[in-house]
């Protein structure tokens, strides 16, 4: 048996028997859907400077760049499928295995997978609604999508606003009561996973030491460094889609 299988079969003694599992994923799950993990060496992020939320709001120029950047993202994402490991984190939340799921992603895979919602916070936002910067109202993506695939480089509400789409971007804060229901759970559990994510962004990567102080052992799935490998009680990097699922057949039955 290969140190990956060793390590997988004790994540899944872990997660039978713990009662309040909590899961945080990131960029890292979705590449095997085709979505590029952006902050990896040859990602989007080095032909695009991301743009600060402020200069959104006070520069027609930043409005276009940020369309630009997310326009073309979003028609990556449209095409994209959930890919297994999808399937298996919603297949253990739908057998009682997961207590709560944080995601750092704005795809909406999980939601596509048939993840339980009332059991899914989207820390930053989601890509599929956007809403409008001047009047508040919000509308489905594909009503701002198709005016910047149209040409409209800065999509307009019908109050003249500018469309954004309702992620949360650099410098602008998460929703409260979102990031209070992750740390409260972290807090509360009794395993923490955390799946495809580098834990370098802030606040969300302290749900790792809130879950530590609670006294949970800890699993980082993800082939990349963290800052938390030393401190992890497994650390996986074999492929995620691969991992998860067999994960869900041992625990699940």
């Amino acid at each position: 048996m290969s140190a990956a299988e060793v390590a997988i079969d004790r994540l899944a003694e872990l997660w039978r028997d713990a009662r309040h599992p909590v899961v945080l994923t990131g960029a890292g799950l979705s590449t095997a859907s085709g979505i590029p993990d952006f902050r990896s060496p040859g990602g989007r992020w080095e032909n695009y400077q991301p743009v600060l939320y402020q200069d959104f709001l006070a520069r027609e120029e930043a409005r276009r760049e940020y369309w630009r950047y997310t326009g073309e993202t979003w028609q990556v994402i449209v095409r994209a499928a959930p890919n297994p490991a999808h399937r298996a984190l919603a297949q253990l939340a739908s057998r009682g295995h997961i207590d709560l799921l944080v995601t750092q992603n704005v795809d909406g895979l999980h939601e596509r997978s048939g993840f339980p919602g009332e059991r899914l916070v989207n820390i930053h936002g989601t890509g599929s609604r956007i809403r409008c910067t001047a009047c508040g109202a919000e509308a489905a993506r594909e009503v701002g999508q198709q005016q910047w695939e149209a040409g409209v480089a800065v999509p307009r509400c019908a109050c003249g606003g500018a469309w954004k789409p309702a992620t949360i971007s650099f410098g602008q804060g998460l929703v409260a009561e979102d990031l209070e229901r992750a740390m409260r759970a972290a807090a509360g559990c009794d395993l923490f996973v955390a799946v495809g994510t580098s834990l370098v962004v802030g606040p969300i990567n302290e749900m790792f030491e809130v879950a530590q102080r609670a006294g949970a052992p800890a699993a980082i799935l993800t082939a990349s460094e963290t800052p938390y490998d030393g401190r992890c009680t497994l650390k996986i990097r074999d492929p995620i889609e691969r991992v998860l699922p067999a994960l869900a057949r041992e625990i699940c039955g």
